[in-house]
């Protein structure tokens, strides 16, 4: 079976969520171009858009048809040559609403599982549940008879488990989008011992296709990068707390500080717990759940997520892709306040910032943001400089961020030990790429 003929029919399962509404636009622009070529004329290109929710898939259509109204702007050129035949396309506009046609055309939103009985191709795209996925995926084989091949987005669960559990015998891989998927330009690639050639061959060609980065992870929970995460996560909680029991502060004004630091001084497109809202609460808490019973020489867990979560506050994101408040509160992009756990309530930032500015210390001169380093040819040596001044100094903010960033180097090279990434470079590329750090953490400006 030819690339395309696996293309023919395909199935999102969690169609309409964050991550299978990223995954079914990019796969409906990729078979609706393989549709368009002159040597797929005639060939019939489905993709079932399957979810439980009909409201949902509502939406989702309305949002394919404004993505690929953006997409064909870009691609004009491209279009014109494809419907060169078209005498009735003459203007630009008459072109990219033709376009978002084909495209929309492919997609077929349905909320019955059925659907997926005669795909080739099954992208898994539900919630970070084990028992779910293999449910899904084992029922769907047992009524498949296409020798369908499956790829889960699972960012936490092993592979070879949903491929034993679920009776897929070499056809599941793991293929982790990084959220959102048609902004994201990572790709975990996942295998096992028995995944066929044949489907991890598919696998690389597909993203090469999507102009995807491709990092290979090993088959351990949470793989490459929430294997860096988590760890650094769970850090950054344990130091907001060790930080109030130090100097005799409120848990929220150590998470104020905490945040501030692996942001600005880290140098980091946000702080820790601002990463931690943009993810969710509960779903990290999830994750650490998942990961935790693999891991034998530490505990991934944190009694203050478990707090949040009973006291209802779990961060994440609404479906306009608004922040929800989490550790913080935010409005209109910005933080504006601070959780309190003990009165449960928002202390507004305003009330307690000059103090913990001051506890902090001053930002050296040669300090540097994350946005004003990215693209700078002079990267390497204005890091270098910034955190060199960092060791020397002895404010409290800057001990903290060299202590942090050495905790993150640590949790880079475990990984490689542990066999979760077979090479350091790996790490490095998954923070840069996937959480668009401004260096991987594995390096040598904290040693």
């Amino acid at each position: 079976m030819t690339y395309e003929d696996r293309l023919q029919n395909v199935s999102v399962l969690g169609a309409a969520g964050k991550m299978g509404s990223g995954i079914l636009l990019l796969t409906a622009v990729e078979m609706a171009d393989l549709s368009l070529k002159p040597e797929n004329k005639g060939k019939s290109f489905v993709l079932n858009a399957i979810d439980v929710s009909p409201e949902g898939l509502a939406g989702l259509m309305k949002y394919l048809r404004n993505q690929v109204r953006k997409i064909a702007e870009k691609k004009t050129v491209w279009l014109r040559k494809i419907y060169a035949d078209r005498d009735d396309l003459i203007e630009n506009y008459d072109i990219i609403d033709e376009y978002v046609f084909d495209v929309l055309n492919v997609v077929r939103p349905v909320t019955s599982m059925a659907a997926a009985y005669q795909s080739t191709l099954v992208f898994e795209a539900v919630s970070e549940n084990r028992a779910l996925k293999v449910k899904l995926l084992g029922d769907i084989d047992k009524n498949n008879d296409n020798d369908a091949w499956y790829f889960t987005n699972t960012s936490s669960v092993p592979i070879n488990l949903i491929e034993s559990e679920a009776k897929l015998d070499g056809r599941v891989l793991g293929f982790h989008f990084y959220n959102p998927p048609a902004v994201q330009r990572l790709v975990e690639l996942i295998v096992t011992d028995k995944t066929k050639d044949e489907v991890q061959n598919f696998a690389k060609e597909y993203a090469k296709n999507l102009r995807k980065i491709i990092v290979p992870s090993n088959d351990f929970a949470g793989f490459i990068g929430n294997g860096h995460f988590m760890r650094d996560a769970l850090h950054g909680i344990n130091e907001a707390k060790t930080l109030a029991e130090e100097k005799n502060i409120p848990l929220y004004q150590a998470v104020y500080i905490i945040n501030k630091i692996t942001q600005d001084y880290l140098v980091r497109p946000m702080g820790i717990f601002q990463l931690i809202d943009y993810v969710g609460i509960d779903v990290v808490q999830f994750i650490l759940n998942v990961m935790n019973p693999f891991v034998t020489d530490e505990e991934l867990h944190s009694d203050v997520l478990d707090k949040m979560m009973l006291q209802g506050v779990k961060g994440g994101q609404m479906s306009s892709g608004a922040q929800k408040d989490g550790f913080m509160k935010y409005k209109s992009g910005r933080i504006v306040a601070i959780w309190d756990m003990h009165k449960q309530t928002y202390v507004d930032i305003e009330k307690f910032k000059d103090e913990c500015d001051d506890m902090m210390g001053e930002l050296p001169s040669s300090a540097v943001s994350w946005k004003s380093i990215l693209k700078n040819n002079k990267k390497e040596d204005l890091l270098s400089a910034f955190f060199s001044d960092l060791k020397k100094s002895n404010d409290l903010a800057a001990s903290i961020a060299v202590n942090y960033g050495r905790r993150s180097k640590t949790i880079g090279e475990k990984l490689v030990s542990d066999n979760v990434a077979s090479e350091t470079d790996h790490v490095n590329t998954v923070m840069l790429t996937g959480f668009f750090h401004a260096y991987g953490p594995v390096n040598n400006f904290f040693d």
